[in-house]
C-alpha cells in the first residue's frame, strides 16, 4: 500500500485499555517501574501524553501541552473520572495517527519539535513502555507485537547509553538471548526483572493475577 503507515498505534492502545480494566482502587497507590510514580501518577501521565500526542498528530501547536514541557505526573492530579476518560483519550490518540498526514512534516509536543515519523514512534514507545509498567505494577500479563518491538529496539538503541532525560533512563543491560520486549524495556532504562515489592497481606481478589 502506498499509504501504509510507519506504525499502528491501535494494538498498544487496545492493550492499555484492557489493562485499565484490571486496575483496582487498591492499585492506585502501588509502585511502578517508574521511580517515584505510583500507579495513579502513571495514569495521570498517560492522560497527559494521550492529549499531547493527539494534538501533535493533528499538527496543533496552539493548545496547552504542545509548546512547553508537560507537568510532572502526580497522583493528586489524576482526574476522578479517569476510568471513562482515559480509554476515550487513548482511542482518540490511535485515531489521530491513522491519518497519513500525521506522519508527514514535523510535529510538536511538550515543547519539542521532531520529524513526524520520530514523534509517532515516540508515541508508540510511550504506549508500549507504560503498558508494560502498568502490567508489572498491577500483576497483569503483557505482550507486544514483535514488528512494533523491532522498530522500537532500533529507535531506542540510537540514543545515548546514559539515557535521555525526560524520555529514557540509563540503559539496563540485558542478554542477547532476551526477547524483544525485554530488550526494548532494558534500552528504555527499565529492569525487565522488576516486580512490585511483596506485601504481607494479599487480598483474595488479587490471587488470580500472575
Amino acid at each position: 500500500m502506498a499509504d501504509r503507515l510507519p506504525l499502528d498505534l491501535e494494538p498498544p492502545v487496545r492493550q492499555l485499555r484492557a489493562l485499565l480494566l484490571g486496575v483496582d482502587e487498591d492499585d492506585l497507590a502501588a509502585p511502578t517501574p517508574c521511580p517515584g510514580w505510583p500507579v495513579a501518577a502513571l495514569l495521570d501521565h498517560l492522560m497527559g501524553l494521550s492529549v499531547a500526542f493527539t494534538q501533535a498528530a493533528r499538527k496543533r501547536s496552539d493548545v496547552p501541552g504542545t509548546d512547553g514541557p508537560p507537568p510532572q505526573p502526580s497522583a493528586a492530579n489524576l482526574a476522578p473520572h479517569w476510568r471513562s476518560r482515559l480509554p476515550a483519550l487513548l482511542e482518540e490518540l490511535a485515531t489521530a495517527w491513522k491519518d497519513p498526514a500525521a506522519w508527514s512534516g514535523t510535529a510538536q509536543a511538550g515543547g519539542v519539535t521532531l520529524p513526524a515519523t520520530a514523534m509517532g514512534t515516540v508515541a508508540v514507545n510511550e504506549l508500549v513502555m507504560h503498558g508494560w509498567d502498568l502490567a508489572r505494577a498491577t500483576g497483569q500479563d503483557y505482550a507486544a507485537d514483535p514488528r512494533t518491538l523491532e522498530v522500537l529496539v532500533e529507535f531506542i538503541s540510537q540514543g545515548p547509553a546514559e539515557g535521555t532525560p525526560g524520555l529514557f533512563g540509563p540503559v539496563v543491560p540485558v542478554g542477547a538471548e532476551e526477547d524483544l520486549l525485554h530488550q526494548a524495556v532494558g534500552l528504555a532504562g527499565r529492569d525487565p526483572a522488576w516486580r512490585p515489592p511483596r506485601t504481607r497481606d494479599v487480598p483474595s481478589a488479587r490471587l488470580g493475577r500472575h
